[in-house]
């Protein structure tokens, strides 16, 4: 197929990054072992037309010819297609690799340790004080029907009060409680997004959110990570090239990157909605866990909503309460909240009365929550990252300023087989692909750190284990040929 998207010469030096090695051996020879490396991380998603030869050589200061066969090795390995008059974009070997529609993480017996989702345990004694409220408060519902389709009244505005004191002014009516942020992001997709249309994604992304794309039968168009920040100019090529129906973005703590939107970017980003009409779908169920500086601005109070390009916020209470208390959230401008409702109708008539009363109290503890969880996860962070730094030298992770997840860069594209050989040995993780498409990120693994201090070594001491068990044992991480 032809590239449904395409990347300047500019915008791929970027992502080239320091591509000439000390090793000897032919530019060409390096400058396509970096491409096809970037095509196997994801940041370079497949069906990307790539510059042409002359556009990419003034880029990298070479001489067309490197460049040309550069393009010619990548070929002749299967990671570039080209066909006359039509350009060249990336593939795979063996094509695409379909994607598995399978559990998030695999079941544990109980004894197994988790890091397979990013979620922690409920704060005890506030769940406890809410669960007590909500059972003296629903005797006042209990006298209805039980059904209202936008969610208690109570909790709506509990919600959109929170909006509100973050810096975006909201109001009841621009609040639809959902059955989690995941049901939140599956009605918005219904609402807006019909069969074939296509959703642009960051790759990698929320694995749930490709599933909602799947199940759809919409069709994700994947935008990769440069270094640092997000690519803006290959976000804009993108949508022309693609003129996706809608972007889905998760500006604040990106699962799994942990990455930041700056307000710069996020201007940048809403003015591109607004110019080309695509509306912004803007995940925010991590946005509460800001470890590290100030709490992320609203995405949706630097970005008006001028009705042709919507900015529409889901959130949860998954990541900042529990996991086990299913209420989400959609906040957007009236007449798309009624849409959205509509959508609803047709699927879930009602969100459960009880756990909605649980959560309206839980909201009016966030500040107590927070002041506690916060501190805790900041250090499990940072003992984490200790504990990789020294069982693990050879891998590589940044810091993430909020969120609760590590994505960590193995030096090998093993992820898949690190995590069957860990679960194994009692560690349930999710390999790197399952946030990804088309078989990307098998050097990637996302490493949460939800569990407590003692939890998290015991950890990482069988994951030690399971990664010397790998094909190269003792020295990994090794090279794609050792793998092979």
């Amino acid at each position: 197929m032809d590239g449904v998207r395409h990347i300047a010469g500019r915008a791929l030096a970027r992502h080239l990054g320091e591509w000439r090695g000390d090793r000897a051996g032919s530019a060409y020879l390096q400058l396509a072992e970096r491409i096809k490396l970037l095509v196997l991380d994801g940041r370079l998603p497949l069906h990307t037309r790539l510059p042409a030869e002359r556009e990419l050589a003034v880029a990298l200061g070479l001489s067309r010819t490197t460049v040309a066969a550069g393009y010619d090795q990548l070929r002749e390995t299967g990671y570039l297609h080209s066909r006359r008059g039509a350009g060249s974009w990336t593939t795979l070997p063996e094509g695409p690799v379909e994607r598995a529609l399978t559990a998030f993480a695999p079941a544990g017996d109980g004894t197994a340790l988790d890091l397979a989702y990013a979620a922690l345990p409920a704060p005890a004694e506030e769940l406890a004080g809410a669960l007590r409220t909500a059972g003296e408060h629903a005797g006042h519902y209990t006298r209805g029907s039980g059904y209202q389709l936008l969610g208690l009244d109570v909790l709506r505005d509990a919600v959109a009060n929170r909006f509100t004191r973050r810096g975006l002014p909201t109001t009841r009516e621009q609040v639809l409680i959902t059955c989690g942020g995941q049901q939140a992001i599956a009605l918005v997709l219904g609402t807006l997004a019909a069969p074939g249309d296509r959703v642009l994604v960051e790759h990698p992304t929320y694995p749930n959110a490709l599933d909602a794309i799947d199940r759809r039968h919409a069709r994700a168009v994947p935008v990769g990570f440069p270094t640092a920040g997000w690519d803006l100019d290959t976000f804009g090529a993108t949508v022309r090239d693609a003129a996706p129906r809608l972007m889905l973005l998760i500006p604040d703590h990106h699962n799994p990157t942990g990455r930041c939107m700056d307000d710069g970017q996020r201007h940048e980003m809403a003015t591109l909605g607004r110019r080309t009409r695509t509306p912004l779908v803007i995940d925010e169920t991590v946005t509460e866990l800001t470890l590290d500086g100030p709490a992320p601005t609203p995405f949706a109070a630097l970005a008006p909503d001028t009705g042709s390009a919507p900015v529409i916020t889901v959130g949860s209470a998954s990541k900042t309460f529990w996991g086990g208390i299913r209420i989400g959230w959609v906040r957007a401008a009236q007449p798309m909240i009624e849409r959205i409702a509509r959508t609803k109708a047709s699927l879930d008539i009602a969100t459960s009365v009880l756990d909605q009363l649980v959560v309206t109290h839980l909201l009016d503890e966030l500040e107590p929550v927070l002041r506690r969880r916060l501190p805790m996860v900041r250090g499990q962070r940072d003992h984490l990252l200790a504990l990789i730094a020294r069982r693990f030298p050879g891998w590589v992770s940044t810091c993430p300023a909020g969120g609760l997840s590590l994505w960590v860069d193995l030096g090998a594209p093993v992820s898949s087989i690190l995590v069957a050989a860990a679960s194994r040995h009692g560690v349930l993780l999710a390999a790197g692909p399952r946030f990804g498409l088309d078989g990307a990120f098998e050097r990637f693994l996302r490493l949460p750190f939800t569990l407590p201090e003692a939890r998290m070594e015991l950890a990482v001491e069988r994951l030690a284990t399971a990664w010397l068990s790998l094909p190269g044992g003792t020295g990994w991480p090794g090279t794609p040929a050792e793998v092979a």
